[in-house]
């Protein structure tokens, strides 16, 4: 689609981008403090954020066609309201019981990705499955005390309970990111195509927890995590998959593909700026 059209002929849309680029500007630039100069009034960095983020939002696929327009126009507006106001689900300033619900909302998706990884070793070469075995035997475990310590924290909010729970949190995303590198091992490719799939969706939900976690820890307590995370993102970046996630996201919160993607995205740079 011409971008040059698509602005002309949907207004709507391309506000709606542009909306998303100032809120994800202001977002950043608060976190990060990064000015690069200023331009005006603003800085180099958010002229820059704005153009590229507006620009993406401008690419996007229109929600619908003239015959539909008053529904899409509705369902526009209501996205353009919720990013306002809630631009990340997964990273936006939230209340610690807030996001302890949000990680138990999370338990059906994560227990079925783990029974998936469970049932994968079947589907592998009779060599690669010990292998693929190992380095997910512990998802099971692992998730079921990241979920009863986030439904412990959520019925007793208390500083310990913070604090367990973010260990968790990031135990499991180490198991996750050494299964994740394991499954890159597996030489027969029908495996590893099968065994890094079902690790990818493990990773994705565990990256989402993350992110609610960093969310409402300090710099402090975020500083202590990133320390004990000794396998980091930039280790396993290549082998996520950001389609998946996203499509993963996208389901629990309910919302358009597109728009989980700038959610990922910036949930990996912010785990990755802090050091994971």
């Amino acid at each position: 689609m011409n971008p040059i059209s698509n602005v002309w002929n949907h207004p709507k849309t391309s506000a709606a981008g542009l909306l998303i680029a100032v809120v994800t500007i202001a977002r950043v630039l608060s976190q990060q403090g990064v000015t690069l100069g200023a331009a005006g009034t603003g800085t180099v960095v958010s002229l820059v954020c704005a153009m590229g983020t507006a620009f993406l939002g401008l690419l996007a696929r229109d929600p619908g066609s003239e015959s539909s327009s008053a529904g899409s126009t509705a369902k526009l507006g209501a996205w353009a309201l919720i990013a306002l106001l809630l631009p990340l689900p997964a990273t936006a300033g939230c209340s610690g019981v807030t996001v302890a619900q949000d990680i138990v909302n999370w338990t059906p998706a994560l227990q079925s990705a783990v029974v998936a990884v469970d049932s994968t070793a079947a589907l592998l070469a009779p060599q690669d499955a010990p292998i693929f075995t190992a380095a997910t035997i512990g998802f099971d475990a692992a998730s079921n005390l990241l979920v009863g310590q986030a439904k412990a924290y959520l019925a007793n909010p208390t500083a310990s309970a913070l604090t367990l729970m973010q260990t968790q949190v990031v135990t499991f995303q180490q198991q996750v990111n050494a299964a994740l590198l394991q499954a890159a091992k597996i030489v027969d490719p029908a495996s590893q195509q099968h065994a890094l799939a079902a690790t990818q969706a493990v990773a994705a939900i565990v990256t989402a927890i993350l992110a609610l976690v960093q969310s409402i820890s300090s710099k402090a307590q975020v500083a202590r995590m990133a320390a004990q995370s000794t396998i980091k993102l930039a280790a396993v970046r290549p082998l996520l998959n950001g389609s998946h996630a996203a499509g993963i996201v996208a389901g629990h919160y309910g919302e358009p593909v597109e728009w989980a993607r700038v959610q990922v995205a910036q949930a990996e740079y912010a785990q990755a700026q802090a050091g994971f």
